[in-house]
């Protein structure tokens, strides 16, 4: 099993992230230009937190971002950046179109989603540890 890995002074490890935020109530407000405008305020902080940002896109009411992390990197704090920056900077943007759909100064819905992945499915590493002590 081979895995591209990333390496600190003391440790290695590969680090994946997939974080899932919706705007608020579903409103379906986010377009294309939107969604690469929301990239680019991300991709101006990413460093500061020791992230990479590997993905981002989605549909009109959420998004996907996709992201490496160091084990460092403190990931609510992140994420709290991450949805204050961006609601901040497209609400500024895009005042007059989103204040009819939006009203506040909600952006994104409260809660969000952050599932950690792998290289490799679920699946296959069970069953290569299940396969160590054969080997």
């Amino acid at each position: 099993m081979e895995y591209d890995l990333d390496s600190g002074a003391h440790s290695t490890y590969s680090l994946h992230y997939h974080l899932i935020l919706t705007t608020k109530y579903r409103r379906g407000v986010l377009t294309e230009e939107r969604t690469q405008f929301i990239h680019e305020v991300i991709s101006g902080f990413t460093d500061n937190y020791g992230v990479e940002l590997t993905n981002l896109d989605g549909e009109d009411d959420h998004v996907h971002i996709l992201f490496r992390a160091k084990p460092t990197t403190n990931l609510v704090k992140f994420i709290n950046t991450v949805k204050g920056a961006t609601a901040r900077r497209i609400r500024n943007e895009y005042e007059d179109e989103l204040k009819t759909e939006l009203w506040g100064d909600s952006f994104w819905n409260d809660s969000y989603c952050l599932i950690s992945t792998g290289q490799v499915s679920l699946d296959v590493l069970k069953q290569y540890v299940e396969d160590q002590r054969e080997s």
